[in-house]
C-alpha cells in the first residue's frame, strides 16, 4: 500500500520524505488555505520534493463541467507530477472523461458509495477518494466502503485505484492495508502516531542504559 501525505506543510512532507515513507500527497483548498501559500506555487513545490502523485483539486463551480476542465488542463501543466483532484457531481464526470481523455491523471475525491466510486472509474479517474473517517462521523462503516471498491474493482479488472482518505488513526491505516486499499493518505499527526509504541520507547531506553554500563565496564577494564 502506498503512503500518501495528507497536507500542504513543506515541512511535514519533507520530513516524511526524508524518512523514505512517501510515496505521494494530496491536498485540497482548505490544506492551501491554512498555510497562506499560493496554491500554484506550493503544488510545484511538494511536487519537487516527492517525485511522486502530488492531488491538487480544481475550485471551478461543482455544477460548471467546461471550467472544471478548462481549470483541470491548467493544473496538469504545473508539473509532471500533479493529479487533478475533481470532485464527484455529475458536471465532475464530464470533466473527468475529458480530462483522461488528454492523458491527465484525475483523482475523484468526496466518494462515500460504491456506486459513486465504480461510475468514476467509468469515467476514467485514476484514483477514487472514499472519505472514511466523515462516514464513521454519521455511523457509517467507512472501511467497509473500501471493502467494497477493491471488490469491484477486481471483478471488472478496473485500472482505477482506491485511495484511503480521511483517515483518523492507526487503526484506519491498518484496516485500509487489510482491505486491499491501494493508497492511504493521512495527515502527519497520524503518521507519527504510528511509529510510537510505549514498549518500543522502553526497549530503547533500556538497550542504551545497558550499553552505558559495558561502556563503563569496558572503560575500567
Amino acid at each position: 500500500m502506498q503512503i500518501f501525505l495528507d497536507t500542504a506543510n513543506l515541512e511535514e512532507i519533507k520530513t516524511a520524505h526524508s524518512w523514505g515513507i512517501l510515496d505521494g500527497v494530496t491536498t485540497n483548498p482548505s490544506l492551501v488555505f491554512k498555510e497562506k501559500a499560493d496554491f500554484r506555487q506550493r503544488v510545484i513545490d511538494i511536487c519537487n520534493i516527492v517525485g511522486g502523485p502530488v492531488s491538487a483539486e480544481v475550485t471551478a463551480p461543482e455544477n460548471d463541467t467546461a471550467a472544471m476542465v478548462k481549470q483541470g488542463r491548467e493544473i496538469a501543466k504545473w508539473h509532471e507530477h500533479v493529479v487533478v483532484k475533481i470532485p464527484c457531481f455529475p458536471a465532475g464526470l464530464g470533466a473527468i472523461k475529458q480530462l483522461a481523455q488528454d492523458g491527465i491523471r484525475v483523482n475523484t475525491t468526496l466518494i462515500f458509495t460504491p456506486s459513486q466510486a465504480l461510475l468514476a472509474a467509468k469515467a476514467g479517474a485514476a484514483y477514487v477518494s472514499p472519505f472514511l473517517g466523515r462516514l464513521d462521523d454519521i455511523q457509517h462503516v467507512g472501511m467497509a466502503l473500501v471493502r467494497d471498491l477493491v471488490t469491484i474493482f477486481e471483478n471488472y479488472e478496473l485500472e482505477c485505484q482506491v485511495l484511503a482518505a480521511s483517515l483518523r488513526n492507526p487503526l484506519h491505516v491498518v484496516d485500509a492495508a487489510l482491505a486491499g486499499a491501494d493508497v492511504a493518505t493521512l495527515p502527519f499527526a497520524v503518521v507519527q502516531q504510528i511509529m510510537k509504541h510505549p514498549l518500543t520507547d522502553i526497549g530503547q531506553v533500556r538497550f542504551m542504559a545497558d550499553w552505558k554500563k559495558l561502556e563503563q565496564e569496558l572503560g575500567k577494564a
